[in-house]
C-alpha cells in the first residue's frame, strides 16, 4: 500500500473535429463550440468559462497534451483518468489518447475510465436521441479487454499490486455485469497481470458497493445529481428566451441552481462506505450544453479547499491497497467542471489543489 495520495483527474478527450460531429453538429464542432455560445442566466451566474493559460487548443497538438501535464504534476496531481469510447470496437474520440500512448508523450501516469453509455444528442448518456448505442455480449467483452490490455502494459498506466486500473462508468447498464467481469479478468491473466484492479463510478444509481459483483473498489462521483440540499434560496426555475423565427418567445426551462458551499457542506455529512475512494468536483455548471441544467453557483477556490481539506482531514479509506482521491474534472469545460485555469480564477484552484495534496503528503 502507497502512504501517499495520489490525486487523480478526470480527463475529457473531446478539443479536436472529428468525422461524427461534424455530420451531428456541424463541420469543426468541438466542446469549445458550447463553450462560448453560453451566456449567464441569472444575476451573477458565471457564464461562459473561458480558458486561460492554455488557450482554446487542439487536442491534436502534441504540445498541449505535453502542457496540460506539465501543469496538472506541478499543481500535485498524480495522473489523469481519460474517459474511454467503445461501441462494439468503434472508438469515439480516441486520437488525443491513441497518440499519448504511441508516442510515449507526455510521461505521465494514467487510467482509463469506460463512459459506457450511449451516445446522444441530449449530453446525457440516455434513451432518446441516440446516434450511438451500447450493446453488451460476451463477444463484445472478449473483444474490449483484448483491445485493452496493450494499454494496461504501458509502464505510464496506473496498476495497484501490478493490476491495471480500470473503470465503469454506469455498471447499473450491464445485462450480466459478472460475466462480464469473469471475461476480463481471465484475460488479463493471461496477459501476464495478476489481476485487474477493477473500480466504478459510484452515483445515485449504483450506489451502494454490490457485495455480490467483484468490484476492487468505488470512487465517490461528484457531483451527485439527487444528494442537494432540499432548501436552498438559489433553487430556482427560471424564464429563458429563446428566439425562434426572428420572434423572441417566452419558453419556460427548468435550471436547478444549488448554492455551492451548500451544496458542499451536504456531501461533507456522507460516509463513504467500505472501499469507496472519495471524489469531489471543483465546480459545476452544465448550461453551456443543455437547457435543463445543474448549477453549483458561486464556487470559489477557498470554499473548494474547505471541501478538499475535510476530506483529507477524514481520510480513512477501507482499502488495502494504493490511497487515490477522483477530482472531476481536468477540462470540463462545457459542465463549468474543470481544474485547468479560467479566465476568471487563473490558477487558484491549482494552487489550492497543490498546498492540501502537499501536506497532507508529508
Amino acid at each position: 500500500m502507497s502512504d501517499k495520495l495520489k490525486a487523480i483527474a478526470i480527463y475529457l478527450p473531446q478539443y479536436h473535429p472529428i468525422r461524427e460531429n461534424d455530420k451531428w453538429w456541424g463541420k469543426g464542432f468541438t466542446e469549445w463550440t458550447n463553450v462560448v455560445k453560453s451566456k449567464p442566466r441569472f444575476k451573477n451566474h458565471y457564464q461562459p468559462h473561458l480558458p486561460a493559460d492554455l488557450g482554446f487548443y487542439d487536442l491534436r497538438l502534441e504540445e498541449i497534451r505535453i502542457e496540460q501535464a506539465k501543469l496538472a504534476k506541478k499543481y500535485g496531481l498524480h495522473g489523469f483518468c481519460y474517459y474511454h469510447y467503445w461501441f462494439n470496437g468503434k472508438r469515439m474520440l480516441e486520437r488525443p489518447f491513441e497518440e499519448v500512448f504511441k508516442s510515449g508523450k507526455p510521461n505521465f501516469p494514467f487510467m482509463l475510465c469506460w463512459a459506457n453509455e450511449n451516445w446522444t444528442g441530449t449530453w446525457d448518456g440516455g434513451n432518446n436521441k441516440i446516434l450511438l448505442k451500447q450493446n453488451y455480449s460476451k463477444e463484445d467483452d472478449l473483444a474490449h479487454i483484448k483491445y485493452l490490455i496493450k494499454y494496461f502494459k504501458d509502464d505510464r498506466y496506473i496498476k495497484v499490486k501490478g493490476k491495471p486500473v480500470f473503470i465503469i462508468y454506469r455498471p447499473i447498464l450491464f445485462p450480466n455485469l459478472n460475466r462480464t467481469i469473469e471475461i476480463w479478468r481471465k484475460e488479463v491473466k493471461k496477459a501476464g497481470f495478476p489481476d485487474l484492479y477493477l473500480g466504478y463510478s459510484q452515483n445515485s444509481e449504483y450506489s451502494a458497493f454490490p457485495e455480490n459483483t467483484s468490484f476492487d473498489f468505488a470512487f465517490n462521483f461528484q457531483p451527485s445529481f439527487t444528494n442537494v440540499p432540499i432548501k436552498t434560496k438559489n433553487n430556482i426555475i427560471l424564464r429563458l428566451l429563446k428566439k425562434i423565427s426572428k420572434k423572441i418567445i417566452s419558453n419556460r426551462k427548468k435550471i436547478r441552481v444549488f448554492d455551492y458551499e451548500e451544496y458542499a457542506s451536504l456531501q461533507m455529512k456522507n460516509t463513504l462506505g467500505k472501499n469507496v475512494f472519495p471524489g469531489i468536483t471543483p465546480m459545476w455548471d452544465n448550461s453551456a450544453r443543455k437547457t435543463n441544467s445543474f448549477v453549483l453557483h458561486n464556487s470559489t477556490p477557498t470554499k473548494y479547499g474547505i471541501w478538499l481539506k475535510y476530506l483529507l482531514d477524514n481520510y480513512k479509506v477501507d482499502v488495502n491497497d494504493d490511497n487515490f482521491l477522483f477530482i472531476n474534472a481536468w477540462n470540463e469545460w462545457a459542465e463549468g467542471n474543470h481544474l485547468e485555469p479560467c479566465k476568471r480564477w487563473g490558477l487558484e484552484y491549482l494552487k489550492v489543489t497543490k498546498n492540501l495534496i502537499t501536506n497532507f503528503n508529508k
